[in-house]
């Protein structure tokens, strides 16, 4: 899994009760786009990141 500062990221809720979760990055800490990923969720919790498989990057449009 690789992003960039300003992507999306999506964390599918895996049990009832508990919702998608997304967020955007706002740091990457890893080497070359990998995580920990530093994520501002839209409850405005920012937390450490270290995604799993139910996790997906929804990389940002950016300009050409």
């Amino acid at each position: 899994m690789n992003a960039t500062v300003g992507d999306q990221i999506l964390v599918h809720g895996h049990t009832t009760g508990h919702g998608d979760r997304r967020g955007e990055i706002v740091e990457v800490r890893g080497n070359g786009g990998e995580p920990p990923y530093l994520v501002r969720f839209e409850d405005g919790h920012t937390g450490l990141l270290f995604p799993g498989p139910d996790a997906v990057v929804v990389p940002v449009q950016r300009g050409s």
